[in-house]
């Protein structure tokens, strides 16, 4: 009988296959991007290979779990488990990123750069959309792109993010500051786990 990490394995396995496909075919734009964030979502889709039991919550006062689930090249892919109350500031990413919902809502609220970035650790933004990322939905991030989360209400999240690089590589990524006016180098942040069947370089 085939187990639930054999079944997350090739699930995950034909994701980075389709998906390395289509960037060596084609140049990445927000079309290409979309269609990538499409096959996450039906990843996402299949809910009994993010279960609690494989993928549980944090405790206490923290409120992010952030899993490893798998790494080819640089095409890597992350569960994550959120808490409501967990917000994180403006950020972006320095290379494309998908997420799709596996359980409960993500609010995603995206942001336009308006100033000309000419003065370093000065920044300006202005939202352009707000996007609820629930389950059989999702949201497709260009390198540029730049956003915040927040988790409300009672129901804690399970999101599959995939992107370009391995996030403990992106050492270039801006967080905003609104109020303030300005940026600065990002920290990761939450300290990535494995998961049950982690494996790399496949």
């Amino acid at each position: 009988m085939t187990s639930i990490n054999d079944l997350r394995d090739q699930a995950v396995e034909t994701l980075f296959a389709d998906v390395q496909t289509m960037l060596n075919d084609h140049t990445l734009k927000r079309g290409l991007l979309t269609e990538i964030r499409d096959k996450l979502i039906a990843l996402a889709g299949q809910s009994s290979l993010w279960s609690e039991d494989d993928f549980p919550q944090s405790k206490g006062d923290t409120l992010h779990a952030r899993y490893l689930v798998a790494q080819a090249g640089d095409l890597t892919v992350y569960l994550n488990v959120m808490r409501p109350g967990n917000r994180t500031p403006p950020h972006n990413h320095t290379t494309w990123a998908c997420i799709a919902a596996v359980s409960g809502d993500e609010q995603n609220y995206l942001y336009e750069r308006v100033d000309d970035a000419s003065v370093t650790g000065k920044a300006e933004l202005r939202q352009s959309a707000h996007i609820t990322v629930s389950p059989g939905s999702g949201v497709a991030l260009m390198p540029a792109d730049i956003h915040h989360v927040e988790i409300v209400g009672d129901q804690a999240i399970r999101h599959l993010h995939l992107y370009g690089r391995p996030l403990e590589s992106l050492d270039e990524r801006l967080s905003f500051d609104m109020a303030a006016g300005t940026c600065k180098i990002m920290d990761i942040g939450v300290k990535t786990r494995q998961s049950p069947s982690a494996r790399q370089g496949r």
